[in-house]
């Protein structure tokens, strides 16, 4: 699959695709796979969960929705629908439950009529809302680079610490328990108008190095957006990283400052 770049220009939304699980065992099976309670999943809300490598590290973010019963569906970029679905197909064993994607826009638009919860993510100003909420989502130039915690997930309700086992808790749980995590995610604003993709490794004006999350336009031009680096900024006179931690990709400078997050992150 090509890797899709995505700038977040004019507040433009993501393809969203949807895997349906159906089947008696599709919450169950869900449970053993992602990163949130799914038997706290109620019918009328849209639950965000992980789906991560056995290194901690997300794939994807999905948003929840329980259709019926037996029926879960989950809203994500279209472009990693396919592989999500090929990926959790593998653990399925002997569960009784049938995972299918769908990418059709028509579909989507089905469940936004269905489900009202699903329209304030599927809306006009959208990214613009996650963004400045603090809301990461992940696209096929970050799926696999950032471990939950480097995206917050632990503070924004993504992660349930008291669940059990799923791909990837070992290391995510260890994180929690043992140490800080030294990158996050964080929000920043752009001095003036500059390209930003989703994935891209930058240098910011203090001397730290980025990775961004996600970005969109504001009406003046200038850029808001999301980026993993380090929480301290390096000491006057300390020598600038050129590369990417995630990556030996050369980077560029943003001149930005920080913005403030709508919630707080751990000490």
């Amino acid at each position: 699959m090509a890797t899709e770049r995505h700038d977040g220009g004019a507040d433009s939304l993501p393809d969203y695709g949807l895997l349906h699980f159906r089947g008696a065992d599709a919450r169950k099976f869900l449970q053993g796979q992602l990163s949130n309670d799914l038997n706290a999943l109620g019918a009328d809300e849209l639950m965000l969960a992980g789906l991560h490598n056995p290194q901690g590290r997300v794939l994807a973010l999905l948003r929840l929705a329980a259709l019926a019963p037996d029926h879960i569906v989950a809203l994500l970029p279209a472009e990693l629908a396919e592989s999500a679905g090929a990926l959790l197909r593998r653990y399925v064993l002997r569960a009784k439950v049938v995972i299918s994607a769908e990418t059709a826009a028509i579909a989507v638009a089905e469940l936004r009529e269905r489900m009202p919860a699903s329209s304030a993510l599927l809306g006009p100003h959208a990214r613009a809302h996650n963004v400045a909420a603090g809301i990461p989502q992940v696209y096929v130039a970050t799926s696999g680079e950032f471990v939950a915690q480097m995206l917050n997930l632990d503070c924004i309700g993504a992660i349930s610490f008291n669940k059990g086992c799923y791909t990837g808790q070992e290391i995510i749980a260890r994180s929690h328990y043992r140490g800080r995590t030294k990158r996050r995610m964080q929000r920043f604003v752009s001095s003036g108008t500059v390209a930003l993709a989703a994935g891209d490794a930058v240098l910011l004006s203090d001397g730290r190095s980025a990775r961004i999350v996600d970005a969109v336009t504001l009406a003046d031009g200038r850029r808001e957006f999301l980026a993993v680096a380090p929480l301290e900024i390096p000491a006057a006179g300390a020598a600038a990283g050129e590369t990417s931690p995630e990556s030996a990709a050369p980077v560029r400078r943003v001149d930005a400052s920080p913005l403030p997050l709508p919630y707080a992150l751990p000490d």
